[in-house]
């Protein structure tokens, strides 16, 4: 028999009852997802929260939020934040690295404003978090940034004098606890765009149970340079690679200040 033919009898086997269970299965969950999505979509988000008397704009359900897992966060994974007095009320965008879900819980411990976090579409779409994050506002997004979507609405919510918080590198950094992994697009654009204030912020070593975090708040910085001007893409990538540059620095002058305390502690 030719070689030909053997070929094409081996590859027209009947797949295995468990092949075609898997199949049905993946199906069934295909199908689940689309209709869950639909569903979701249909709803109107809960997008913008009005501002109260004094002028914040107060997510009740974030507030709830903060009072009962910042024991519970503070027990397991200890920090320390510094600089987090310089958030001024109304809007701006956190800017900062990433390195587990926990991560989303330092910009919220610095203001009882509430914030609207940037994360993966497919969180919006799961039964019992998917919920929640669509009332607390949290704006979905592609991992690769190009929904136009979620820029308009985030800009909404910006113009609307609320703040946003969202981590460049797109997904949590296992790789390194030094280098950042390569930011995405969209920080630079939004703050230009809208006018908006950037807080950086620099988690300066990776969480660990019961080991203590230092988290730094750097001054808010305005990218005025590029306000009112035809701006290419090279243009918002610089202007991203200098917030990437930014927290760099402040992990660094960080260092240099705990190094410091620690030659004082010495010598007395």
């Amino acid at each position: 028999m030719p070689e030909e033919i053997i070929n094409e009898s081996a590859e027209i086997q009947p797949k295995t009852k468990k092949q075609q269970k898997a199949e049905k299965k993946a199906l069934k969950k295909q199908r689940k997802l689309e209709k869950r999505m639909e569903k979701c979509n249909k709803k109107k988000l809960h997008l913008l929260f009005p501002a109260n008397k004094k002028g914040k704009h107060v997510m009740k359900r974030l507030n709830f939020m903060r009072i009962i897992f910042y024991p519970i966060h503070s027990f397991f994974y200890p920090f320390k934040m510094y600089g987090p007095h310089k958030i001024g009320k109304g809007a701006c965008i956190y800017v900062g690295n990433h390195y587990c879900i926990w991560d989303v819980f330092y910009p919220a411990h610095t203001t009882w404003e509430g914030i609207h976090f940037l994360a993966k579409d497919s969180l919006m779409y799961k039964p019992v978090i998917g919920r929640w994050a669509r009332k607390l506002g949290v704006i979905a997004a592609n991992r690769d940034g190009s929904d136009v979507r979620t820029l308009m609405n985030a800009m909404k919510v910006l113009k609307n004098g609320e703040k946003i918080s969202l981590f460049p590198e797109g997904t949590r950094n296992k790789v390194s606890d030094r280098e950042f992994l390569p930011f995405r697009g969209g920080a630079a654009l939004l703050a230009i765009k809208t006018k908006t204030p950037i807080v950086p912020f620099v988690i300066c070593n990776r969480p660990r149970v019961f080991r203590r975090t230092h988290v730094v708040f750097g001054d808010p910085i305005t990218l005025d340079e590029y306000y009112d001007r035809k701006l290419t893409q090279e243009d918002y990538d610089k202007a991203d690679e200098k917030l990437k540059n930014r927290l760099y620095e402040l992990r660094e002058q960080h260092e240099q200040y705990l190094s410091a305390k620690k030659s004082k502690k010495k010598k007395k």
